[in-house]
């Protein structure tokens, strides 16, 4: 099961607001051996919401999506995710008890909208001002506010994913070789490939800078034991064609 992320909001692609929920997803999500697969970021525009929900909710991924699910009018992700299921919207049970206890008669007649979501979803409990968000099939929808959000997530992967849960976390492991360049060495990593199917190797070519030569940043990531075979016979391969190294850092 792949795992991405919707982070919703035109403030973000603005430049009014800088976005934290990446960062701390892939910090939550490794905490648990898990990793990131893809994300993408929204505007809040219906069309675009409809579209990506339709694809996502097909693909059977586990999916967060952040933000959009309020009672404002620039809130279209609780419609949008009704739409994308082919189901209408219903206020929740539960969500009105929740609402209508924090806020007497002023939840009527607009923030009982927070509970108006997807007819047959899941309440996700909000710690802070208890406020839901919701669940349906793999894709959770949360609130764009970190302090509320980032619990919220925490507490649908461990009650609902823990089965997924890796018995430790990745770690990568990285080595700078001075001078290499991809095309010399497409043949080394292909075997590395090959022969540690169990780590992810990753690549990155730099110019240099003015105080490192031109170099590439090779990278093995996985469970420790794969990795470190896997950068153990990168580093002796490189070493035995002339490579200068760097020291192997872990991060």
């Amino acid at each position: 099961m792949d795992i991405g992320a919707f982070i919703i909001g035109d403030e973000l692609l603005s430049g009014k607001r800088q976005d934290k929920h990446l960062p701390k997803l892939i910090e939550l999500l490794a905490a648990r051996g898990l990793k990131l697969a893809w994300a993408q970021y929204l505007g809040d525009n219906p069309a675009r919401l409809l579209a990506a929900l339709r694809h996502s909710l097909a693909s059977g991924d586990l999916v967060f999506s952040f933000g959009g699910i309020g009672a404002t009018p620039d809130d279209h992700t609780r419609a949008c995710a009704a739409a994308a299921l082919d189901v209408p919207l219903a206020i929740h049970p539960e969500g009105r008890l929740l609402v209508e206890g924090r806020f007497g008669e002023e939840a009527y007649p607009h923030r009982i909208n927070m509970v108006n979501i997807p007819e047959g979803s899941r309440l996700i409990p909000n710690p802070v001002n208890q406020m839901p968000g919701f669940s349906v099939h793999d894709h959770h929808f949360v609130p764009g506010f970190p302090s509320m959000a980032w619990p919220m997530v925490e507490w649908v992967l461990d009650t609902q994913y823990r089965h997924l849960f890796a018995p430790g976390a990745d770690i990568e492991l990285t080595v700078m070789a001075e001078h290499a360049r991809e095309g010399d060495l497409i043949d080394l990593m292909q075997q590395l490939v090959a022969e540690h199917p169990a780590a992810r190797l990753s690549s990155l070519p730099s110019f240099g800078t003015d105080t490192l030569p031109p170099h590439i940043e090779f990278g093995f990531t996985g469970q420790p034991d794969a990795a470190r075979a896997a950068m153990a016979a990168l580093t002796a391969g490189l070493q035995a064609k002339g490579y200068v190294l760097r020291e192997v850092r872990q991060r």
